[in-house]
């Protein structure tokens, strides 16, 4: 059982005993202020009493649970769980045919501007949601980005990337299309397996050139400069088991000026992928729907 929750929330053993406990306490919390309130009305106890208690003990326990959660160190899963809770009653109430409406999920593991964009551009399109940000890294910026956006996000590791219940959970999630944007470790067979040509990445110069092992971030725009290219650009390409390798999908150039610095580069790079990659989504959605 506990091997099946660490799975699930993808947590080591002592955060899932403090998860438990903050649950165990935090529901005995709110039973308590539920008992205390009712006091104060002088209701009898009979059956309307029971169902105050019960509206009372739903609306406490995300409060309680919260609060308990900081001292224990578990603020930031209680935060995510309950916000999960909250968006599932609200598909509930709001969600279009499941055949209708396109879920994606963004992994990234850096700042998140291109997670943040993407966000941006469908906020508003009532047939696409992001339903998950995934990220390898415990401070990336994206994680911000998602909670800044009421979006669900996920703390993983390179092995867990390959496992059935990582799997399992966007499946389960019904993804259509998963999006890496800056994210940073290498795509398993099994993942590529699972999504297959539903998974796309977008990489800071024009592939083939400047590809594979090593070559991302400030990495490729140091080479590019080192060779005194003349131009650079992007590429939006699917993903396959190889760096960089998959079917190309899209690419955009800008030229470079002999006085530009790596630094100059990103920020030129940067301004295509915030540019072009949100809306090279929107036109991928539109063909699959039409295919």
């Amino acid at each position: 059982m506990l091997k099946k929750l660490q799975a699930k929330w993808n947590v080591n053993l002592w955060n899932l005993l403090l998860i438990i406990s903050t649950f165990a306490i935090g529901g005995s919390l709110c039973g308590i202020a539920g008992r205390k309130i009712l006091l104060i009305t002088n209701l009898e106890k009979n059956i309307i009493w029971f169902l105050v208690y019960l509206i009372l003990i739903t609306i406490l326990w995300p409060f309680c649970v919260l609060v308990v959660s900081i001292p224990l160190g578990q603020y930031s899963f209680f935060k995510n769980y309950i916000l999960k809770i909250r968006n599932k009653m609200m598909n509930r109430r709001h969600a279009l045919p499941a055949t209708n409406q396109t879920r994606l999920a963004i992994f990234a593991s850096g700042a998140g501007t291109n997670a943040k964009r993407i966000i941006e551009h469908f906020r508003n399109d009532p047939d696409v949601k992001i339903e998950l940000i995934v990220t390898n890294r415990a401070g990336a910026g994206v994680i911000q980005v998602a909670e800044g956006s009421d979006i669900e996000h996920l703390l993983i590791s390179k092995d867990q990337l390959a496992n059935k219940p990582f799997l399992d959970e966007l499946k389960n999630r019904k993804i259509d299309l998963i999006i890496l944007a800056g994210f940073l470790l290498k795509i398993p067979p099994a993942l590529i397996q699972a999504f297959p040509k539903k998974i796309i990445n977008i990489h800071p110069a024009l592939l083939p050139a400047y590809s594979g092992k090593g070559m991302y971030g400030m990495h490729v725009h140091d080479a590019v400069i080192s060779n005194k290219e003349k131009q650079s650009g992007i590429s939006i390409h699917y993903v396959d088991e190889i760096y960089d390798h998959g079917e190309m999908i899209f690419q955009a150039r800008c030229e470079i000026d002999p006085a530009d610095t790596a630094a100059g580069l990103a920020q030129k790079i940067h301004q295509l992928e915030h540019t072009h990659y949100p809306h090279v989504i929107e036109s991928l959605l539109k063909k699959q729907k039409t295919s």
